[in-house]
């Protein structure tokens, strides 16, 4: 087959080493091309170039963002996505089962693609900009712009940097007095009808949302590739109320419903606006404040490789 390896150099888990063993395991069987990328959008390009040219595998070795871009750039082609974590957390490769070693994961990887194990799966879609696992919008994307101010340091420092970055936000950095958007749309929805007060909502198309070390905090288990999207609205920044969610939410099982959520599911179409602008982030790039979003879920948006584990005995 003809793959393209879509290298970040620049994610944390990406080294020289690492991409010359990938590139050497991945080319056994099949035809591999590498490119790296140095901007942002630069993988979108690629991947939309390859999918052009009747590439079969596009592969996107990075982070998360890096992930997102390759997506992009192949949704509705016949061409499939392989996933291989470079980054710091790579979620959406670790809901896939992957290790979150590149070394290990090519071999899962490797295995998917010679056993031609390609499935469509269902994207979200933001304004126009596909997702795969999730898209934040308010306090979240607020702690991720933060982040992204202090991008050099996020390769060496990581969870710390997060764990920094959510706290001098909620202190300094986010308005926790007055809501900040309304939500509406379909779906099975706990406060029902549209919702005025929305502080910050988590938007999923896949679960856990993310993973504190090893730990996945898991939101909704009714989030999954072939379903609609799950969108998490909290109604109050009260710490109690987000901390109790949030340790739930570490205990396996989903946050329970509360007073303070809007929980919706199987949504297809739904919208978040206010007259004052608002911050949002898809899987983990911050892309700046906008005053109105437009969600939608597309099946069977991209086919997927699915990695295959080590056969017993």
């Amino acid at each position: 087959m003809k793959v393209l390896l879509i290298v970040n150099s620049f994610a944390s888990s990406v080294t020289a080493r690492n991409t010359v063993v990938v590139h050497r395991r991945l080319s056994q069987g099949h035809d591999v091309e590498i490119v790296e990328t140095n901007r942002r959008g630069h993988a979108t390009r690629f991947a939309h170039d390859a999918a052009r040219r009747g590439v079969d595998v596009v592969i996107g070795y990075g982070g998360d963002g890096t992930l997102n871009e390759v997506a992009t750039g192949i949704a509705g082609t016949d061409t499939a996505l392989g996933v291989l974590p470079g980054g710091s957390t790579n979620v959406f490769a670790r809901t896939l089962g992957l290790p979150n070693d590149p070394l290990e994961a090519v071999e899962f990887l490797a295995r998917g693609i010679d056993a031609a194990d390609f499935r469509p799966i269902g994207l979200g879609q933001v304004n126009g900009r596909y997702f795969c696992f999730h898209t934040g919008i308010g306090y979240d994307a607020a702690v991720v712009q933060q982040v992204e101010r202090r991008g050099s340091l996020k390769r060496w420092l990581g969870h710390p940097l997060f764990i920094y970055a959510g706290l001098s936000t909620w202190l300094t950095g986010y308005d926790r007095k007055h809501p900040h958007f309304s939500i509406d749309g379909d779906g099975t929805s706990t406060a029902g009808g549209k919702v005025d007060d929305g502080y910050f909502t988590i938007v999923l198309n896949t679960n856990p949302y993310t993973y504190l070390g090893n730990r996945p905090l898991d939101l909704s288990p009714a989030a999954t590739l072939d379903r609609g999207l799950v969108v998490i609205t909290f109604r109050t920044m009260r710490a109690t109320a987000i901390l109790s969610s949030l340790a739930g939410a570490l205990k396996g099982g989903g946050v329970s419903p509360a007073d303070h959520l809007d929980i919706r599911t199987d949504v297809t179409h739904f919208v978040a606006e206010h007259p004052t602008p608002f911050p949002y982030q898809v899987d983990g790039d911050a892309l700046g404040e906008t005053s109105r979003l437009e969600f939608v879920h597309v099946p069977n948006a991209v086919k997927l490789v699915f990695p295959t584990g080590p056969q017993p005995g």
